[in-house]
């Protein structure tokens, strides 16, 4: 259902290398290149992630409440993409873990802030 979802950056260049180490334990790579975003995708079909400068030119900010997860195979990928992410410059929001009977799941904040958390269910 979702098409695609973005978070901003005040750096562009910084964060691009961030999620190409990031997302590369997930399978994602950059997909469509424009000159104030960058696409990542997994495989045919399935929803896209951008980073992205701001179209107002403003600051980009962190939402409160506001987090993108991203979905892994097996908890050792959740690991391995916070491992990624940690080695990559982000703060940890919560270390991998079993946080339902069904959901594993690890969190941080990239670089400029933005939450992301790394999950598998089931």
């Amino acid at each position: 259902m979702i098409g695609y979802a973005t978070i901003g950056s005040n750096d562009f260049e910084r964060s691009k290398t961030f999620y190409d180490t990031v997302l590369a334990p997930l399978g994602g790579k950059r997909t469509m290149t424009m000159e104030r975003m960058q696409f990542y995708g997994g495989g045919a079909g399935g929803g896209m992630f951008a980073v992205c400068k701001p179209y107002d030119g403003e600051a980009a900010t962190s939402g409160n409440g506001a987090m993108l997860a991203l979905s892994a195979p097996t908890k050792e990928l959740v690991d391995q993409v916070h491992a990624a992410a940690l080695a990559a410059g982000a703060t940890c929001e919560g270390p991998p873990g079993q946080r339902m009977d069904n959901f594993y799941g690890a969190y941080f904040r990239d670089p400029d802030g933005n939450k992301i958390c790394a999950f598998k269910m089931g």
